[in-house]
């Protein structure tokens, strides 16, 4: 079963697969416009601005030890 979307800019419906280049675009006329959108600010991720949080040293090590968890990487061979 193939999925259909409608186009973000001109709801013409669109198969979502492959061959479909410009996904979930119905043409790159489409994307264009979209993207020109977003340059324009006329599209905005609408998530308040969060404000500045004093981050003390506990906080600090806590962040780097949950870094370090996650990147094992960045952890120098014993």
């Amino acid at each position: 079963m193939t999925l259909k979307v409608s186009c973000p800019t001109c709801k013409k419906e669109v198969l979502w697969q492959a061959q479909s280049q410009h996904r979930p675009f119905c043409s790159k006329r489409c994307q264009l416009i979209d993207v020109g959108d977003w340059a324009d600010e006329n599209h905005k991720i609408s998530q308040p601005i969060q404000g500045a949080v004093d981050l003390n040293e506990e906080m600090l090590d806590a962040l780097e030890d949950q870094f370090l968890q996650h990147n094992k990487f960045f952890v120098e061979p014993e």
